[in-house]
């Protein structure tokens, strides 16, 4: 199974049309999606506080940013080794 990190923030459409994307096109028994609130880690704001939704692949640290669609979706988690 591959895990992702969405690195969002409550109250963020942005985010929740990532979310719609992912949910709707990832295969649960396949991937793993955890989200996560930048807003509790100073670092994370820095990081992503400009650029969220970011989908994060933790195996290997790629990212992708917004905006993505299904079609960049998928190409992202078909380029993942």
């Amino acid at each position: 199974m591959r895990h992702f990190l969405l690195m969002s923030t409550s109250g963020c459409h942005l985010c929740d049309q990532a979310i719609e994307i992912i949910v709707t096109s990832l295969d649960p028994g396949l991937h793993s999606v955890d989200e996560v609130d930048i807003a509790l880690d100073d670092g994370l704001v820095e990081r992503y506080g400009v650029r969220i939704p970011v989908l994060v692949d933790e195996a290997s640290g790629l990212e992708l940013g917004w905006p993505f669609d299904r079609a960049a979706l998928m190409a992202f988690i078909g380029g993942l080794a």
